[in-house]
């Protein structure tokens, strides 16, 4: 079984100059070099940790989803063909993953917001400095509907592009676009004219 920690103590391998180093290291995994799957959790653990987080509320709760997401991920790799890029795969498994645990311990969650669900992993926007906005924003996100506050966290707090996204929220590139159109303005709407 894999550690993450585990992963942090092992040599950098050489990557070769003008290769996607995720997918080297998936096609060195493939053929045997099993501490390309170590860098491979090295360079993305804290990503799918933070895609993990926003669904499940607690720490240690998070840190057993995303084990879990790179478990599967260790499993699933051998056959990975690469219609993906090993990136959004890796973060997809984490959010499936986190679905999964949030469908199977639906009565044991709060239905309030935690205090720390969004600013402890992601940084709160610049001009949310009042902590009472930075609630509201956060109340405001978690009324949005799920495809919608997938889209807006990925491309938001993760910066990552439409296509990115499209691939991890399981949708094309106009529906993402248009899923976060939709987000921020239910927000604007909930939250008033602020910006």
């Amino acid at each position: 079984m894999v550690t993450l920690a585990a992963s942090a103590a092992l040599p950098e391998l050489a990557l070769t100059a003008g290769v996607d180093p995720d997918r080297e290291l998936a096609e060195r995994f493939q053929q045997g070099e099993r501490g390309a799957f170590d860098q491979l959790v090295k360079r993305h653990q804290k990503g799918v940790y933070r895609i993990v987080r926003r669904y499940v509320r607690s720490d240690a709760d998070a840190a057993d989803v995303c084990q879990q997401s790179f478990v599967r991920a260790f499993k699933g790799l051998a056959t990975f063909r690469g219609a993906a890029s090993v990136r959004s795969w890796l973060y997809r498994i984490g959010i499936n993953c986190a679905l999964s645990w949030l469908r199977d311990h639906r009565r044991e969650q709060p239905t309030e917001i935690a205090e720390d669900a969004l600013t402890d992993t992601n940084p709160a926007p610049a001009n949310l400095d009042d902590g009472e906005q930075s609630i509201r924003l956060r109340a405001a996100i978690a009324k949005l509907p799920p495809k919608q506050k997938l889209v807006l966290e990925l491309r938001v707090f993760d910066d990552l592009s439409f296509k990115e996204v499209a691939e991890l929220a399981d949708c094309s590139e106009n529906t993402a676009k248009v899923n976060f159109h939709y987000a921020v303005k239910k927000l604007r709407d909930l939250l008033g004219e602020q910006p």
